[in-house]
């Protein structure tokens, strides 16, 4: 398989991939950026070629890799199709887990093949990215005469993979966004109601850690519906009673998002098998009748 690779989009991800595959073996013939100190950066980590358009880093590469911001996708595939920079045979690739294929879909009248390859991974700098690119799972989309293609990358960074039809593409990035950002949202929801006791926030953040981190453990090494604890899976209605009391009168701005968590945690309790269906629907209705009265309020 031809391994030259050339790279349009030298930021976190543009960057990772390249160093990685670089130190694999494959060859980065070029790269660009909009910004010249991002392109510098890639051409000095791996001493490929650095150009001053896109469209010749595209001529230059077998495989060729878009990783631009989502929005700029489409602006790159349009100038390179406006001056005929791709050619028969050529594969090309964008990172995306927003964006489907279909963005660089009119690459595909030059006769290119057409993947998103998306690792199911979060890069907060360059220097995380190269250290969690490999052994990512990634998500594969698209020409499935490229997926060789798209499948040796992955095994190259040791990485693993699952295929996706393309029309599930915003269906599968929405459950990325609820496990990576809404994670986020649900940590600040914990801390904020440690704050309404008085708590100090960075306090309340310290002390959540050990059980963020034991409950992420419990989700890898058993799973879920077992790794869910507490008072929904035991059924305890009146603890949850207790809390709903205590939002009403302390916290009142939180009682929505803590009543629609826990009607949908009753079901994973539920699955667990440690409560039954009438039990949920006990639950479940408690929590309606709290959303309905906050509804009601606002």
């Amino acid at each position: 398989m031809n391994k030259k690779i050339g790279i349009i989009g030298a930021g976190v991800v543009g960057t990772a991939i390249g160093v990685v595959l670089d130190q694999k073996g494959y060859e980065i013939t070029g790269a660009y950026d909009i910004k010249p100190e991002s392109t510098d950066m890639l051409v000095e980590r791996t001493g490929c070629l650095s150009f001053d358009s896109p469209q010749e880093v595209s001529r230059s590469a077998d495989i060729l890799f878009i990783t631009t911001s989502d929005t700029s996708i489409q602006n790159v595939v349009d100038t390179l199709a406006d001056r005929k920079a791709f050619y028969d045979g050529q594969v090309i690739v964008h990172m995306s887990g927003a964006q489907s294929s279909e963005v660089l879909d009119r690459a595909k009248n030059f006769g290119t093949q057409v993947l998103s390859v998306h690792p199911l991974q979060s890069f907060a700098s360059v220097e995380r990215a190269i250290e969690n690119l490999p052994g990512s799972v990634f998500s594969i989309e698209g020409d499935e005469e490229a997926y060789p293609v798209a499948k040796c990358i992955v095994e190259t960074l040791e990485g693993e993979y699952f295929c996706i039809d393309r029309k599930a593409k915003p269906l599968y990035h929405a459950g990325a966004c609820v496990v990576s950002n809404y994670l986020v949202t649900l940590i600040d929801f914990g801390v904020k109601l440690l704050e309404s006791t008085g708590i100090p926030r960075n306090s309340g953040m310290k002390a959540l850690m050990p059980l963020i981190q034991g409950t992420v453990n419990n989700i890898e090494n058993i799973g879920i519906p077992k790794a869910l604890t507490g008072p929904i899976a035991r059924g305890d209605l009146s603890t949850i009673i207790k809390h709903l009391d205590c939002l009403e009168e302390m916290a009142p701005e939180l009682m929505k998002l803590y009543s629609w968590l826990g009607f949908y945690t009753a079901q994973i309790a539920v699955e667990k098998g440690t409560i039954d269906t009438k039990v949920m629907d006990d639950l479940q209705k408690m929590f309606v009748k709290e959303l309905s009265r906050a509804v009601s309020a606002g």
